[in-house]
């Protein structure tokens, strides 16, 4: 993020995630998984789904995991969640 961005960013006071590629992970309970700014699916079963982001891999883990809505910045993971595991990458 360039120095115009980051300034611009902190005086409006915008969420990092919206202004960069950054991804957001939001985890509802123990039966969802939202991710935002991810840039696709690398995996999918219904006990593991791996995701892909800009700074790394999101591991999920679980039973009956299913994608529930998906759009070009967002997905959303429901089913029992066991583990969630983050690769970044080097």
């Amino acid at each position: 993020m360039n120095r115009f961005v980051r300034k611009a960013s902190e005086i409006l006071e915008l969420p990092r995630e919206v202004v960069s590629q950054v991804p957001k992970i939001t985890i509802t309970a123990f039966d969802e998984v939202v991710i935002e700014n991810f840039r696709g699916i690398l995996e999918y079963e219904d006990f593991f789904v791996r995701i892909s982001t800009y700074i790394g891999n999101v591991n999920i883990n679980g039973f009956n995991l299913k994608l529930n809505q998906m759009n070009e910045d967002d997905i959303l993971v429901k089913g029992k969640i066991e583990s969630i595991n983050l690769e970044t990458n080097s």
